[in-house]
């Protein structure tokens, strides 16, 4: 359960980025509301996670690593924004923090 918890937050929080995006700067009421749901659905969720037993550093790493990744690729093939090879680089790091974390996560 703490998982699907983590895994409604990372959506939530990438929703919300992206509808800060759109939003223009809180221009743009309808987006802006979408933001601060987002938002608070986000941390709501995490919140739940860590309740359910989820080690804070994990979570943590997994929701902001993920979100992270998730933010650039969306960037690129949605809004535009360039892949670099320096830039793939840098979310193939992030996606194995993400692991290698996960993985020193569950050796105890």
């Amino acid at each position: 359960m703490a998982w699907l918890l983590l895994a409604g937050a990372i959506i939530s929080e990438i929703v919300a980025t992206t509808a800060l995006k759109f939003s223009d700067g809180f221009a743009h009421k309808g987006w802006a509301v979408l933001v601060v749901a987002g938002y608070a659905t986000a941390f709501v969720l995490l919140g739940q996670a860590l309740k359910r037993q989820l080690e804070i550093g994990t979570a943590y790493a997994i929701w902001s690593g993920a979100g992270t990744a998730a933010i650039a690729v969306i960037g690129m093939l949605f809004l535009g924004e360039t892949l670099t090879l320096i830039k793939a680089g840098g979310i193939a790091l992030i996606i194995g923090g993400v692991v290698l974390v996960n993985l020193a996560g569950s050796t105890h």
